[in-house]
Order: structure tokens, then C-alpha cells, then sequence
């Protein structure tokens, strides 16, 4: 990839200019007057290493990146150091908004102060869950789906065409899943709404859909392998081949599939969720002036989009970033029109309802 930060005036001149990134640290002295930090909690591989550097060395402002793998141990965390936070700017997923912004621990975004605004592709940045009581909340950084990924040397695309084969007997021991996401594919598989806004005005509906999810996970429970958490984590297992079946974000299995290993990964015909994940300004946080100079740094290249592809294997919502990508990187993070018929995204209208129910189910299952 070429350098991506380029002089003050070239910075200042054109804000949408591809090859510009930020300005020169003389330029943001008064940006990092409150320290020469910004803390980050984000996942894996979400911050490029190369930007990073190159972020660091021409602003002076340190780069500090907490690992995230769950967005109910971020809100936690989070909540537990309101009013007065360690952190900058969090990842927050686009249907867990109103989580975070009920309980104030996410600011409004300043996009006036986000000269680069306009590089994110307006599919994302100005969709409707994007803007809640007329804000905006956060940048949108990636996308990707809920996926069944499976090795292609023991699983065939026509097994893998149905969540069936997740619960075969014929796969027992070889099989994993993030049980919170799980509840929600299970609600869909089961011809239920997984977002569950359907059945806002009767929570004991809710509660009868939900206790069928556990009860199913409860009783399919002696066939999986392991309950994991992290991408990495399901990464180790494929390709150790401890598993060949695995519910997983699209990005870590684009990323093997990027990396040559027999893997492959489909929304299966039942359906399945997308989701975005965005970055987001804390309330209250100590660096805020950083924190904007660094997502604007951030937005101004479209090889930045790129490189957060590859190294997350997720979609990036940069205009233009596909472009900067191989043709097998392209196929690694794509879906198609009849997969993509199958996908629905994540809504946030009943999050409080569907959260108290399946958080206490999630713990029932595991406990079981």
C-alpha cells in the first residue's frame, strides 16, 4: 500500500482527496493539546497496522487499541467507567445503537468536524438506522453478515444450503457457534423474527419464542464442540480441524479464504443476519479532539477501506475501496444475489425486550 498521510496543505485542500489521509503534527498541536493519546476498543485486525504507524508518526498521537470481542462485555465495561472513561472512541454495531445511546455512553457524532464524511458510501452512512432522534452516532466502518462456514473437503455447498447440517448427527463433535448470535439465527430458522419487532406489543409472545430457541440449543447442545467467542478463535479451530461447521462473521472465514485454506462460507436458505459496525465518540471521552482527528484520518482514503478488508476480511463501507482489492479478495468478501436474498439486517426497536430475554436463555443453555 502507498504512504496514506500527505502534507497539511494537501490535506486541507482537498478533503475527498483518495491519496490524502491527515494533516502534518504542526497542524494538530492544539488537536492533541488534552494528550498525545487516543484509546481505542475495537476488534481484531479493524485498525490496519500500516495506518496505524503511519497515523502515529506524522501526528504524534499514540494509537492505544483495546481488543473487544463481545458488545455486551464492551457495554459493561463501558457503563462501569461512566462518567469519566478511559476510552475515546469504541465499535459499537449498528443494532446495538440505541443500547449505548439510552444509557449515554456514546456522544452524537460532530460529522462537521468529519471533512471525509462523504467517503463512506451513502448505502451506509445514511441508511435509516444510522440516524436516531436526528443524529447521527457513529462512522460505518464495515459490514458483514452471520455466515455458515464450512470446510470444503468434507462438506458439500449442497449440505451447506440449510442451518440443518449445523445439527446433524452426522457432524456431531465437529461443530461451533456463538451462542448469543445463535439465539436470534435459531428465532429465524424457526420462521420467528430474530429482531423480535414483531412481537414488541405482546412480550409474552417474546418470551415463548425465545424459552423454544433455548429449549432447541439445550437439546442439540451434546452435538456441538464448543460455544466460542472470538474470530480468532473459530479461525484456530477450522483450520486445525477441530471443527468443519461453524456459525461465524464473514470476516474471519473471508479471511482464510484469503490465506488459501479449503474453507468457504454461505447465508444458508433459512436466512440470516447482517449487521455494521461502526466507530463511535464516547461520551465524556478524554481525548475527543483526537478521537476525530483520527476517524477522519481514517475516512480519507479508500485503500484504507481496502486494507481494513483484508485484514479483517469483513466489507468495507469506503467508496471505491473494492477497487484496491485482488480478484480472489473481492470473491473472500462477497455474497450472491441469491445468498444475499436471503439476508435481513439487525434491527435495534426491540433490542431492550429481546436482550432481557435472550441474555438470561444464553446463560440457561450454557448452564445446561
Amino acid at each position: 500500500m502507498k504512504k496514506l498521510i500527505t502534507s497539511r496543505r494537501r490535506f486541507l485542500g482537498s478533503a475527498a482527496a483518495a491519496s490524502a489521509v491527515l494533516a502534518s503534527p504542526a497542524y494538530l498541536r492544539s488537536a492533541s493539546a488534552q494528550s498525545n493519546v487516543v484509546n481505542i476498543w475495537t476488534y481484531n485486525d479493524f485498525v490496519p497496522d500500516e495506518f496505524k504507524a503511519q497515523f502515529e508518526s506524522e501526528t504524534g498521537i499514540e494509537v492505544r487499541i483495546r481488543l473487544v470481542d463481545d458488545q455486551g462485555k464492551q457495554f459493561n465495561l463501558l457503563a462501569a467507567e461512566q462518567p469519566e472513561p478511559s476510552v475515546d472512541i469504541v465499535t459499537v454495531a449498528g443494532h446495538r445503537f440505541l443500547q449505548f445511546i439510552d444509557s449515554e455512553l456514546i456522544a452524537p457524532m460532530d460529522t462537521d468536524r468529519l471533512s471525509n464524511w462523504g467517503n463512506i458510501n451513502p448505502v451506509f452512512s445514511e441508511s435509516d438506522w444510522a440516524t436516531i432522534n436526528g443524529n447521527k452516532w457513529g462512522a460505518p466502518i464495515l459490514s458483514g453478515a452471520e455466515v455458515l462456514a464450512y470446510n470444503t473437503e468434507v462438506v458439500t455447498p449442497e449440505q451447506a444450503k440449510s442451518w440443518d447440517i449445523l445439527f446433524s448427527d452426522e457432524f456431531s463433535g465437529q461443530t461451533a457457534y456463538i451462542i448469543q448470535d445463535m439465539m436470534s439465527i435459531i428465532m429465524l430458522y424457526k420462521g420467528y423474527d430474530g429482531n423480535m419487532v414483531e412481537y414488541m406489543g405482546d412480550p409474552d409472545r417474546a418470551a415463548e419464542i425465545v424459552a423454544e430457541a433455548r429449549d432447541f440449543l439445550i437439546d442439540k447442545k451434546p452435538l456441538v464442540r464448543k460455544y466460542y467467542d472470538s474470530g480468532a478463535e473459530i479461525q484456530q479451530m477450522l483450520v486445525n480441524q477441530d471443527v468443519v461447521l461453524a456459525h461465524a462473521w464473514n470476516g474471519p472465514i473471508s479471511k482464510l479464504i484469503m490465506d488459501g485454506f479449503p474453507v468457504a462460507m454461505t447465508i444458508p436458505q433459512e436466512g440470516s443476519y447482517g449487521f455494521v459496525y461502526t466507530l463511535n465518540v464516547a461520551n465524556n471521552a478524554p481525548n475527543v479532539d483526537n478521537a476525530y482527528t483520527f476517524l477522519n484520518a481514517l475516512l480519507n482514503s479508500s485503500e484504507v477501506g481496502a486494507a481494513m478488508t483484508q485484514a479483517s476480511g469483513f466489507i468495507s463501507t469506503f467508496a471505491g475501496a473494492d477497487q484496491h482489492l485482488s480478484d480472489l479478495e473481492k470473491q473472500a468478501a462477497s455474497f450472491t444475489e441469491a445468498e444475499l436474498e436471503n439476508l435481513q439486517f439487525f434491527r435495534a426497536e426491540a433490542n431492550e425486550m429481546k436482550y432481557n430475554l435472550v441474555d438470561p436463555a444464553v446463560e440457561e443453555v450454557k448452564a445446561a
